[in-house]
């Protein structure tokens, strides 16, 4: 493997100017600060305040007096601050860039992912949400005599709690939607890589969203999650699926909404008449972006054996020379995992699938001389059922190859399993991919691409089946989930009731007929 020599300079440290008044941003500091550390090298960021459930309470009496005067103010002016933040992001996009790289370990590359992510949005949700949360007026019930208003609320507060791995994505591309529908928003990032959501949350003031409408409070998920939960009108999260259980089930408890994006142990297919070095080259980033650690990434590999020697070799080459580092630039393809316990449960789930008889094609070590959590784009092949990493999602630079003998077997092989996120499907004939792709259980299925197509298409819903979530983001569905409607309905000269001296029998006998009329002439 061609990887980065051992770093001999420190990667560019982010100045305490920049670090410690964004930190400060948080509603917190009525529980002990918590230390954060650059994954990639090991170096200490800052001291990252805390909250307590006083500052919680606080930032939730300051969100409902802000959001109550924000709802009344119009969605053209709303929309115009987020332009304003969307050019903010883009012209210091290398201060954030710096912020995610510093606090996930990834790389630049990816790190620009996020940008282009949170661009996309902003300005799709900028340009189309005048026309979604205009009133509407749908038929009444008698045509004339009923008229019909239906009014677009927004839900309130809007908790919004985003992981680590995609730390300025994942907080503000849901946030802005929530923010342009009326609503205030509190976010719960991790503390790991809270700097990217308290950037974008000063970015978004200085483009004039008034103060108090997008706060964070600052502290580990197990400990203040709930209390932020019990707060909220809304809950946006995104995560395991098995902490989204436990969100799911503290939401409906309260009877309020909720939008999951879960896990996933994505598949792609290469079926007999793909372009194969396309496939090989692509299938790259599909897998190790950010290092693995990326819901919609893949981790299982279907190729039919018609072109599968082709198409292991070149991937494999193609990993193998993939470089490695921590530099803040773009000279790297591939950054640091964040944690120990990823660290941890990639070399498990590798460990565990090569002692039970599991080939290590490329990758297969961690790389302590490029930093404490750095491990080798890795590539197995002969997985089986009874190794962990055959059903588990490792969420880790580690993919799975897989001989398949058709498209139908490709098709089961992807389907095995309780996760339903996202897919990949290779093939010349595109109405063949197409057929393939309908037939897969996931939320989005990308043909000849593994995951920006669907994902960067910010006009179509992008979410979950089975244990991968509930509810969308993207599309009108992550704008329209963030508002309540109220339907407003106004009757005219006659009741929708029998006139007088008219009995129930034949007010039946009358709507009936009118009924009737009605279906001839094709009235809703």
């Amino acid at each position: 493997m061609t990887t980065a020599p051992e770093l001999t300079a420190e990667p560019t440290a982010l100045p305490t100017s920049l670090v410690k008044p964004l930190f400060d941003r948080g509603v917190a500091g009525g529980a002990p600060s918590v230390p954060v550390f650059a994954p990639a090298t090991g170096h200490k960021i800052g001291d990252l305040p805390q909250s307590s459930i006083a500052d919680i309470e606080r930032a939730f009496a300051v969100a409902r007096h802000a959001q109550r005067d924000w709802a009344k103010v119009e969605v053209k002016t709303r929309t115009e601050i987020v332009r304003r933040f969307h050019d903010i992001l883009l012209a210091e996009q290398n201060t954030i860039l710096d912020i995610v790289q510093t606090e996930t370990g990834k790389s630049r590359p990816h790190a620009f992912d996020e940008v282009a992510d949170v661009a996309l949005n902003s300005r799709y949700y900028a340009t189309v949400a005048p026309k979604l949360l205009a009133d509407r007026k749908p038929r009444g019930v008698l045509p004339v005599l009923t008229s019909v208003e239906v009014h677009n609320r927004p839900k309130g507060v809007v908790a919004v709690i985003s992981p680590w791995n995609y730390p300025l994505a994942l907080a503000a591309s849901d946030a802005l939607p929530a923010l342009i529908a009326g609503n205030a928003v509190i976010a719960r990032p991790d503390n790991q890589t809270a700097l990217s959501a308290l950037w974008a949350i000063d970015a978004a003031e200085r483009a004039g969203l008034p103060r108090g409408l997008w706060q964070a409070v600052l502290g580990r998920g197990r400990e203040i999650g709930g209390e932020v939960i019990a707060r909220a009108d809304y809950v946006d999260y995104t995560g395991s699926s098995a902490t989204g259980r436990t969100i799911a089930q503290q939401a409906g408890e309260r009877l309020i909404g909720y939008s999951l994006e879960l896990g996933g142990k994505n598949p792609l297919l290469v079926l007999a008449d793909a372009d194969v070095s396309k496939a090989a080259k692509l299938a790259v980033r599909a897998c190790f972006s950010s290092a693995g650690q990326l819901c919609e990434s893949m981790e299982r590999i279907y190729i039919d054996a018609a072109v599968y020697d082709q198409f292991v070799a070149e991937f494999v080459g193609n990993v193998k020379n993939m470089s490695l580092g921590g530099e803040l630039d773009y000279s790297r393809d591939m950054g640091s995992l964040t944690f120990q316990r990823q660290l941890d449960t990639v070399t498990a789930h590798v460990d565990d699938a090569v002692a039970k008889g599991a080939k290590v094609l490329a990758g297969g070590r961690a790389r302590p001389d490029l930093g404490q959590y750095f491990y080798e784009p890795t590539v197995l092949a002969d997985v089986a059922p009874g190794m962990t990493v055959y059903r588990e999602e490792t969420f880790g630079p580690v993919v799975s190859v897989y001989k398949v003998d058709s498209d139908e077997d490709a098709v089961e092989a992807a389907n095995d399993t309780a996760y339903g996120l996202n897919a990949s499907v290779w093939s010349r004939d595109v109405d063949r991919a197409k057929a393939v792709a309908v037939r897969i259980n996931a939320g989005s299925v990308n043909i000849n691409e593994g995951f920006s197509a669907a994902w960067g298409s910010v006009d179509a819903p992008s979410g979950g089946l089975g244990i991968s979530g509930q509810g969308r983001r993207h599309g009108p569905e992550g704008l329209l989930k963030y508002i309540d409607t109220q339907t407003v309905a106004v009757q005219r000269v006659l009741p929708i009731a029998p006139l007088p001296g008219m009995s129930e029998q034949m007010w039946a006998k009358t709507m009936t007929v009118v009924f009737g009329v009605m279906k001839t002439l094709r009235q809703k």
